[in-house]
């Protein structure tokens, strides 16, 4: 048998199994920061949870099917370890490089939503302070009720 398609099919049984377990383990995993990026929506972290998890397959996969050709031929053992180190080295890189892009993206979103419910007052206001007597009264849209 060619040692070519020995190579082609190690990397594609290694990169295979890679990608199915990078992609539970972020699911697993992910889960609970997907619940806190999304203000505690369990129905919906786990929608956006199986949606990532859809696109992480489908561009992973994708680019270990667009990187399987080599044009150089494998024709020794060594070639064949050369050859599919430097394959699962690219595919291992683009894997992490597509996590910390993630992790990045859904980390703003989780300080952009930290900063809308630093927002809100910790209690409702109860009523207005009347403006001590002989300080001016403010006028304009920022005016305290005149109480007329």
């Amino acid at each position: 048998m060619d040692l070519t398609v020995v190579t082609y099919a190690v990397y594609l049984l290694i990169c295979l199994g890679l990608t199915i377990w990078v992609a539970r383990t972020l699911s697993r995993n992910g889960q609970v920061f997907l619940a806190d990026v999304l203000h505690g929506d369990e129905k919906l972290a786990g929608a956006v949870n199986h949606l990532l998890v859809v696109g992480f397959y489908l561009v992973n996969l994708g680019f270990v099917a667009l990187y399987l050709q080599d044009d150089t031929a494998v024709t020794t053992a060594r070639e064949v370890f050369e050859t599919l180190s430097r394959k699962l080295g690219v595919v291992l890189l683009v894997l992490g490089v597509m996590h910390l892009g993630n992790v990045y993206a859904l980390n703003k979103f989780r300080r952009r939503g930290m900063a809308d419910r630093g927002q809100l007052p910790p209690v409702a206001p109860q009523g207005w302070h009347p403006v001590p007597q002989g300080y001016p009264v403010p006028q304009g849209p920022w005016a305290a009720p005149t109480g007329q």
